[in-house]
C-alpha cells in the first residue's frame, strides 16, 4: 500500500474544501502550519479522513483528528497506520 506524500494531502484537502489548489505555499512553510492558518476547519478536517479511508484504507477516529494540528502531523498518522497494517 502506499504512503501518503504532502502532494496527496493537498489534494484531498482542496476537494473537501471545495477550493482548485489546496494550501498554496512551498512544502517546508506549510509542515509545520497549523490547519488553522491553512483556512482549514474541523468540519473540513473530519471530510479529509473520510476521503484519507477510501483511499488509503485507514480510520482515523474523530477525537484523533481534532488533536491533528498540522499536515506533518497528519500524514505521519496516516504513514504510521499504513506501516502498522502492512
Amino acid at each position: 500500500m502506499a504512503t501518503m506524500t504532502l502532494d496527496d494531502l493537498r489534494r484531498i484537502l482542496a476537494e473537501c474544501a471545495g477550493s482548485e489548489e489546496g494550501f498554496d505555499a512551498p512544502a517546508e512553510d506549510v509542515l509545520d502550519t497549523l490547519f488553522e492558518e491553512l483556512g482549514y476547519d474541523s468540519l473540513a478536517l473530519m471530510e479529509t479522513t473520510a476521503r484519507i479511508k477510501q483511499e488509503f484504507g485507514v480510520h482515523i477516529p474523530d477525537d484523533e483528528i481534532t488533536e491533528v494540528e498540522t499536515p506533518r502531523a497528519l500524514i505521519a498518522l496516516v504513514n504510521g497506520q499504513i506501516t502498522a497494517a502492512a
